[in-house]
């Protein structure tokens, strides 16, 4: 996000771009108006703001997005542990229920 915002910097009249369209696909376009954006700030919704407001704003973004990250991160890494060790409890079961249907096999040929 704070990258497209940095096309400014170059000051051509007429600044060649993506514009993202469908959120997969990217025509080519021009931008004649360096100095104002239209951000989306989401939920559909768009803003036209000077490109120093808009660089402001994505800043403001990434900084509230970075710090929700290192919140969640210590649960994400105590699921992963969990899952793990539930994954090790059951690949054992599953060996013992292995060796013990091929116990039970060679018995009942006896």
């Amino acid at each position: 996000m704070a990258q497209s915002v940095n096309i400014t910097e170059l000051s051509l009249p007429q600044l060649e771009l993506l514009k993202n369209q469908m959120d997969q696909m990217y025509v080519p376009g021009k931008l004649h108006d360096v100095e104002h954006v239209l951000i989306d700030v989401g939920t559909g919704y768009y803003v036209e703001k000077s490109a120093d407001d808009a660089k402001d704003f994505f800043k403001r973004k990434i900084d509230f997005l970075t710090k929700q990250m290192e919140k969640i991160q210590p649960a994400l890494q105590e699921k992963h542990a969990m899952k793990q060790a539930i994954m090790e409890m059951m690949s054992q079961k599953i060996q013992q229920l292995t060796a013990l249907g091929a116990s039970q096999a060679a018995a009942a040929k006896a």
